[in-house]
């Protein structure tokens, strides 16, 4: 018989026994010494990142001044072949095709670069990395859309209480009924979902996450576990610091447009806490996302029906 044959026909030995043998003495005692080089034959440990940092932001802030430059020369080619009936930057001003076109040209040229790279830099979806989870936004039903009617309230009352100032300059956008239905139509979908992705995204985790690491540096123990259940976790001062200077930057953006009025300044201060909070408690992105539609939803909506769809619009 071969010995091939021979192997195939030994007696079945016991395991317990070849384990035995495989093993040096010293590793069958309670006694046996350490491995010499043990840190080195094992593989570090090293925590997951929180994510987004501020190295993201400011890769994402590349990515929108690119968007801008390209806006920029789009623009300057429109105006030099007078597309709709435009030749000058004020004539811009009051033009909703110019508007939200190059703004969509800013939005889209951002996110064309930021979905692919930054899923190949963390090695997970976008959506993934800036916690998106439309799951949890569905999920929470009705108090979303709750959430957002506060808002409205919040609005209500300080128009009520502080009126804004006549003659803002996005009142001059609502020049015909098709540019308010634009304006409509740009206002609860794309507007919000990356003005989220923006400040809600990426600047409110990014300053969290850099206000814990300096202070985890500073006292040299961590302030929160890096992750919990695969979300990262921010002490609640954190939380709180970072969402007052997300809030002053997205207040900023939008009272421009209504003539810097500080009443309305301070409104989006507040509705912006609120929008933190919510993306913040609910570890959403699109939880926040959705507030912010419906709210600019119920905004417009109020709009139409005050100028019979907008078909007054003198009476706004």
């Amino acid at each position: 018989m071969s010995n091939l044959e021979d192997a195939a026909y030994e007696p079945e030995q016991n395991p317990s026994s070849l384990h035995d043998q495989a093993l040096p003495q010293a590793a069958l005692t309670n006694d046996a010494p350490a491995e010499l080089f043990q840190s080195w034959s094992q593989p570090e440990v090293i925590p997951p990142a929180r994510i987004p940092h501020l190295g993201h932001l400011a890769l994402l802030s590349a990515f929108l001044l690119l968007g801008f430059v390209c806006m920029m020369v789009l623009m300057a080619v429109a105006m030099h072949f007078h597309l709709d009936g435009v030749s000058t930057s004020d004539q811009i001003k009051t033009n909703i095709h110019y508007l939200l076109g190059t703004e969509a040209v800013l939005y889209l040229v951002a996110l064309a670069l930021s979905i692919p790279l930054f899923s190949l830099l963390w090695n997970k979806s976008f959506f993934v990395g800036i916690h998106w989870r439309g799951a949890t936004a569905l999920g929470l039903g009705w108090r979303l859309p709750v959430i957002s009617v506060g808002c409205f309230v919040l609005a209500l009352l300080n128009d009520a209480l502080f009126p804004g100032p006549e003659h803002a300059p996005i009142e001059e956008m609502f020049r015909s009924p098709g540019a308010a239905w634009l304006m409509f139509g740009f206002g609860v979908t794309f507007a919000p979902f990356f003005e989220e992705v923006v400040f809600r995204g990426f600047l409110l985790p990014a300053l969290a996450t850099a206000w814990d690491w300096a202070i985890e540096k500073f006292t040299g123990r961590p302030v929160r576990p890096l992750h919990a259940n695969g979300h990262p976790q921010w002490s609640i001062l954190a939380m709180v610091i970072a969402s007052i200077p997300t809030s002053i930057l997205f207040a900023l953006l939008h009272t421009e447009q209504q003539g810097n009025s500080l009443s309305l300044f301070l409104l989006f201060i507040a509705i912006s806490m609120i929008l933190c909070a919510v993306r913040l408690v609910t570890r959403s992105l699109a939880a926040s996302t959705l507030v912010h539609a419906c709210y600019n939803f119920l905004i417009f909506f109020s709009m139409m029906v005050g100028t019979g769809g907008f078909r007054h619009l003198d009476k706004m």
